[in-house]
């Protein structure tokens, strides 16, 4: 049995797609723009993954007549709400300097990620300082024993809000959990007091 594979290009070339020519760097930077404009969003350009579906016909040139025919508008809108948002975010990628550069790597490197690896304790100080107890971080041989941290002496794990919906779970966890979900704004905790009492 003989196994292959198909790059997207050649699959572009074996459909006859339009094939359109982009300086380097640039389709990175227009996806970037599009994300913050949803230009491409279901709401301006249709559900592409159920179109695709509704969608009968064999050629391009018939995609093209039967897309356009549904959504006259929709190439217009996502380039008008793309466009916007290129003249908006333009300004801001002219105003940038090395210095700027150089504090972008910085709260990268000591902000963001010690920050990513250390939101257990953020979580563990955050519920303590609520409760108005005492708190440590768990040391390696009590971290090998899955507890993540103690408040007022009461051990503790931290786990991912999904957790809580892997039914196919058999590990056995004799303390008490705390649950939290990481957002782009910050990180949702859920807990019960009463477990700290």
């Amino acid at each position: 049995m003989k196994k292959f594979k198909i790059s997207n290009d050649e699959v572009a070339e074996l459909s006859n797609a339009p094939h359109y020519e982009f300086p380097k760097y640039v389709t990175q930077f227009i996806n970037l723009v599009n994300s913050n404009a949803g230009g491409t969003r279901p709401k301006v350009v249709g559900q592409m993954s159920e179109l695709v579906k509704e969608f009968d016909g064999k050629s391009i040139g018939e995609w093209i007549a039967w897309y356009t025919e549904r959504y006259p508008n929709a190439i217009n809108d996502a380039t008008e709400k793309v466009w916007i948002m290129y003249e908006s975010m333009k300004g801001a990628f002219n105003a940038i300097t090395k210095d700027m550069v150089e504090n972008w790597v910085k709260d990268l490197i000591y902000g963001k990620t010690y920050c990513g690896m250390k939101f257990q304790t953020a979580i563990i100080s955050a519920i303590s300082n609520q409760l108005n107890k005492d708190w440590r971080e768990a040391n390696p041989d009590e971290e090998a024993k899955g507890i993540d941290g103690f408040i007022s002496g009461k051990p503790l794990q931290i786990k991912a809000s999904t957790y809580k919906l892997e039914a196919h779970l058999s590990e056995v966890i004799d303390v008490p959990i705390v649950y939290y979900d990481k957002k782009k704004d910050g990180i949702s905790v859920e807990y019960n007091p009463i477990d700290f009492q």
